[in-house]
């Protein structure tokens, strides 16, 4: 599996050392006014951000719907045969009280 960007070690300590920048920061401090952004700038950040994604290829898609539907049969099977115990116990127990 590729390695996904920002996911590399300098990548992290950079983003480690800019998030302890920012907490370094006294919380009382007044933190400047954002600057209102055009809705240009914003359909550029926005254009950027989208190449950021990542898609899960076709393979790992398959497996991982494989996975879930065999999970959801164990599911199933489990609630069915301990909604059979019960159901049983119940009858068993209201046949002895009666």
């Amino acid at each position: 599996m590729a390695r996904k960007p920002g996911q590399t070690p300098q990548a992290m300590r950079d983003r480690a050392a800019k998030t302890a920048a920012v907490m370094a920061t006294p919380a009382g401090a007044a933190q400047p006014p954002k600057k209102k952004t055009s809705v240009a700038q914003f359909a550029r950040e926005v254009r950027a951000e989208a190449r950021k994604i990542t898609w899960t290829s076709r393979k790992e898609t398959w497996i991982t719907s494989i996975m879930v539907a065999i999970m959801v049969t164990f599911a199933a099977i489990f609630f069915w045969v301990v909604d059979f115990v019960l159901r049983v116990g119940v009858a068993q127990l209201l046949k002895l009280a009666s």
